[in-house]
């Protein structure tokens, strides 16, 4: 489900609805430093849960006093971001106008 290196979270596997509370409690085990990276490359399928958790644990990681970032950002997981209009609250390496994890 989620393979760590370094300063890199790769998260594997489908995050949708069903998996929600999984994935939410993983990933916030992990948040333990300033300039993590949570790299979605595998994930397979993704939903609007997934975006849900994407600020969910960007507004967990500030609380810590951290800044994370993600990488490759499934296109509906993006799409809906900028539907929703908060592309901006997700600062994403995909993105060269991002913020750098702050």
């Amino acid at each position: 489900m989620i393979e760590r290196s370094a300063e890199r979270l790769l998260l594997k596997g489908a995050i949708t609805f069903d998996d929600a509370l999984e994935w939410r409690e993983s990933v916030l085990k992990e948040l333990d430093r300033d300039g993590l990276v949570i790299d979605m490359a595998g994930v397979a399928e993704a939903d609007s849960t997934a975006l849900s958790l994407l600020l969910e644990w960007q507004r967990e990681a500030k609380s810590r006093g951290f800044g994370i970032t993600f990488a490759n950002l499934p296109a509906a997981v993006s799409s809906l971001a900028e539907v929703y209009g908060i592309s901006e609250l997700i600062p994403s390496l995909d993105s060269p106008a991002a913020p750098a994890g702050h």
